[in-house]
């Protein structure tokens, strides 16, 4: 992939989508092939020198007991209050916490549980710009939240893939349509690639996913009576 692209991995769950993520941090080693970083083998790169290209959102956010402001600075400490005000207005953040009684001072504990889950995610998400690593990894965590949060975590997602390379875990494929290079894996391998219509068109295992996945909310909740 060339700097600034967006590339989604999709498939079912198990089919090897964050086996691809932790090859490319090295939480595992290659059996066989090369990965190489602007030319540069990431073998011959010490571990902390690799990951510190890498900013990371996973599917569920992690916050530590302390401030608001302490959480994003995290993405890179010795950050001004100016730099991590401009990070969270790009992530959707900086509205919410000036309506805290604390504002950024406000102190989260138990992994930040006073705050809903999107709140959650869109912190990370502000940590991640704040720390402008090259390289971003990005597990969407749009499950479980309400319409109006995932779309704002969405927007704080593309703002922040802005100039970026950028690997996306996809679990609703609707989040995909404009990536660059959608990869469809089955069973560790891949299967299929290319550009959203490009697969829709190709009428595989992309297309199966996509249908089975529209199919299940389409269908009726057990509180909901089926059109007659």
């Amino acid at each position: 992939m060339e700097p600034g692209q967006t590339v989604a991995v999709v498939g079912h769950t198990g089919a090897g989508k964050t086996t691809v993520v932790n090859l490319l941090m090295r939480f595992y080693e290659l059996d066989s092939g090369r990965i190489r970083v602007d030319g540069t083998d990431i073998t011959d790169l010490p571990r902390d020198a690799l990951r510190a290209k890498f900013g990371v959102v996973m599917q569920d956010a992690w916050l530590f007991s302390g401030s608001i402001r302490d959480n994003i600075e995290y993405g890179s400490p010795g950050a001004g209050d100016a730099e991590i005000v401009a990070a969270a207005r790009a992530s959707h953040v900086d509205q919410f916490v000036r309506a805290l009684p604390g504002g950024y001072a406000t102190v989260l504990g138990n992994d930040g549980d006073s705050l809903s889950r999107g709140q959650r995610q869109l912190i990370s998400i502000a940590r991640a710009q704040l720390a402008g690593r090259s390289i971003l990894v990005l597990d969407e965590a749009t499950s479980s939240v309400d319409s109006r949060t995932e779309v704002q975590i969405r927007q704080a997602m593309q703002q922040l893939r802005q100039g970026r390379t950028s690997f996306v875990i996809a679990h609703r494929l609707s989040t995909v349509r404009d990536a660059d290079l959608i990869l469809v894996m089955d069973q560790g391998r891949i299967v299929e690639q290319g550009t959203h219509q490009q697969l829709m068109a190709k009428g595989g295992h992309y297309l199966k996913l996509y249908e089975a996945q529209f199919a299940r909310r389409e269908q009726p909740t057990p509180d909901q009576e089926p059109e007659q």
